[in-house]
């Protein structure tokens, strides 16, 4: 019985240039959207926790019939809040910093809720009416009306670009809001539906 040959399978090397080169593209291609997605991931996290810590501050004062602060934990930095990071804390003694507790414990010692890490280098966190902090009263208003931006300020410039950032907004009732992206730009609105160009001063 006489067999037929059978012909070898498989790439040739030209074909394999050309599938690796395809490849290659494709991973040019998908790297700028995940290193996107990435940062907007954190955006969203570190504006969360901020909301999340103005809330625990709001509802706390209600409770406890006390007024709650929302503060820098060092002051001695610059003003920006991502460098020290921030804590909820009962202001016992009214300089409305963060003093840490005292060895032994004192009954004039701030009373510590919840606390908060500087976040990392390139992102930073700013205020324009809360240089170093914000109170909640017991009725839930708080002490002035002002906004929060997020930004991720790898080029330095400390402009809210498209996509880069988020911005938190409280009045003077304590309502706290995210700024919505109406127009779809990439940037949040302030209450004025203007855009919120800066990260120093949003």
């Amino acid at each position: 019985m006489c067999n037929n040959p059978k012909s070898a399978s498989g790439f040739t090397l030209l074909e394999l240039i050309v599938a690796i080169s395809i490849a290659g593209i494709l991973m040019a291609m998908a790297i700028p959207s995940f290193s996107d997605m990435i940062r907007n991931n954190r955006l969203t996290t570190y504006a969360n926790e901020l909301v999340g810590s103005l809330n625990i501050a709001r509802s706390e004062a209600v409770k406890r019939g006390v007024t709650v602060h929302v503060a820098k934990i060092s002051t001695t930095t610059t003003s920006y809040w991502s460098e020290s990071g921030w804590a909820v804390f009962v202001d016992t003694d009214n300089d409305h910093n963060f003093d840490p507790p005292s060895v032994p414990p004192k009954a004039t010692d701030d009373i510590l809720i919840r606390s908060y890490d500087k976040l990392p280098a390139n992102f930073t966190l700013m205020s324009n009416n809360f240089s170093n902090y914000i109170t909640y009263k017991s009725d839930g208003t708080s002490n002035n009306n002002g906004s929060f931006a997020v930004c991720d300020n790898s080029d330095g410039n400390n402009t809210a670009e498209p996509y880069t950032s988020r911005l938190i907004i409280i009045n003077k009732m304590g309502r706290i809001q995210m700024g919505k992206d109406s127009n779809g730009d990439g940037i949040p609105e302030k209450n004025d539906n203007t855009n919120s160009t800066s990260c120093t001063s949003p």
